[in-house]
């Protein structure tokens, strides 16, 4: 008997039977590592955390105390590195929930926050709830071009994306300040998301978090050092460039290199659990390199293991990304990865040629 094949975008080959296979399949790989964890996890992100904040307190004080040169750029190399290991591996991961069944305060996805101008609460929202839900659905995941770029043909073209190398190359630096920006739901084409009274209602929690994080690396820790101020103000403006700099590397590596495909809404249809792991495997992608690059990305040069297990504690993830990627060879999916020059090549590009009218393309075979 001839098997039904699927309907819900997916490469053509996949069956109903396979969409099944695959759910249990990964269910698998997901439920024998979460019946693993425990102390060896904990002692991972309690050492990283540590690490950050030696990392900071040694950035801080060559900032502080220093006056010649390789101390400031050892001090702000420190303080970008603490910068970045607290946002990729320990702020991200935890607000995932990835360690709350530890039941220690410091690891509750629900209370943690980050040293970011993103204000946590609307970061949970609009990253674990729309974007690890509707991964890749345009429309409804607002990281499909941050409301300011055009990362996908079902995005209609408008003249405003014509200057989106610009848009990208600020958002690279500015990187904290676009993701903070997401549940405003701004929209660079002048379209209106959410009506004034509930923009403003989100305005307010990320101009406090602005206020915060401007007060602390630019007013507070400056006046604190007297005459070294300009140094210590410049060093943190590196530092935070530094960490945004790589923090959209990294998301943009892993969301919009060529083969990674988007999806309309209606493609969602009556998804299932097996139907959702497909559009994460097909809406994702890696970058390869050894242990300190995927500690640096917070383990997100792994963001095909991270959209299926996204409350996986992410160290884990090289450890189930051979099996994940037999999975998909088992079934003919896709497994986009490359070295981090590649992706990134691939991303460029896409930001180039998306700038200009293009024709539409079946949504599932987009690069």
């Amino acid at each position: 008997m001839t098997q039904a094949h699927s309907t819900l975008g997916h490469p053509a080959h996949i069956t109903r039977a396979d969409v099944d296979a695959i759910e249990k399949e990964l269910n698998a790989i997901r439920d024998e590592v979460m019946a693993d964890l425990g102390e060896k996890d904990v002692a991972h992100i309690r050492k990283i955390m540590r690490i950050a904040t030696g990392s900071e307190i040694a950035g801080r004080t060559l900032l502080h105390v220093g006056f010649d040169p390789i101390s400031f750029v050892i001090g702000v190399a420190a303080l970008a590195n603490a910068k970045i290991l607290e946002n990729m591996e320990i702020g991200h991961n935890v607000m995932h929930g990835q360690y709350d069944w530890t039941g220690d305060p410091k690891l509750n996805g629900l209370k943690y926050d980050w040293d970011n101008v993103c204000d946590s609460d609307q970061w949970r929202h609009s990253h674990n709830v729309m974007h690890h839900t509707y991964t890749n659905i345009v429309g409804k995941d607002r990281d499909v071009g941050y409301g300011i770029m055009r990362m996908s043909e079902d995005q209609p073209w408008h003249p405003a994306y014509l200057g989106q190398p610009v848009y990208n190359a600020m958002l690279a630096a500015g990187f904290e300040w676009g993701v903070g920006a997401h549940d405003l739901e701004f929209e660079i084409t002048g379209e209106r998301k959410i009506d004034r009274a509930t923009f403003m209602a989100r305005l307010k929690p990320f101009l406090k978090k602005i206020a915060r994080q401007v007060g602390k690396d630019y007013v507070l820790f400056p006046a604190i050092a007297l005459w070294n101020a300009p140094r210590v103000l410049l060093g943190n403006f590196l530092a935070n460039l530094i960490r945004n700099l790589w923090s959209y590397t990294v998301i943009f590596c892993g969301h919009f290199p060529d083969g990674v495909a988007t999806y309309k809404e209606e493609d969602m249809g009556q998804e299932t659990r097996g139907d959702w792991y497909i559009r994460q495997i097909t809406g994702s992608a890696n970058f390869e390199g050894g242990k300190l690059m995927h500690l640096m990305s917070g383990h997100l040069s792994h963001q095909i293991e991270h959209h299926l297990f996204p409350d996986m504690p992410a160290h884990r993830y090289t450890e189930v990304a051979p099996k994940v990627r037999a999975v998909c060879e088992k079934y003919g999916l896709p497994y986009n990865t490359g070295k981090l020059h590649k992706q990134y090549f691939g991303v460029l590009r896409k930001v180039f040629r998306l700038a200009l009218p293009t024709r539409s393309k079946p949504v599932a075979a987009q690069a």
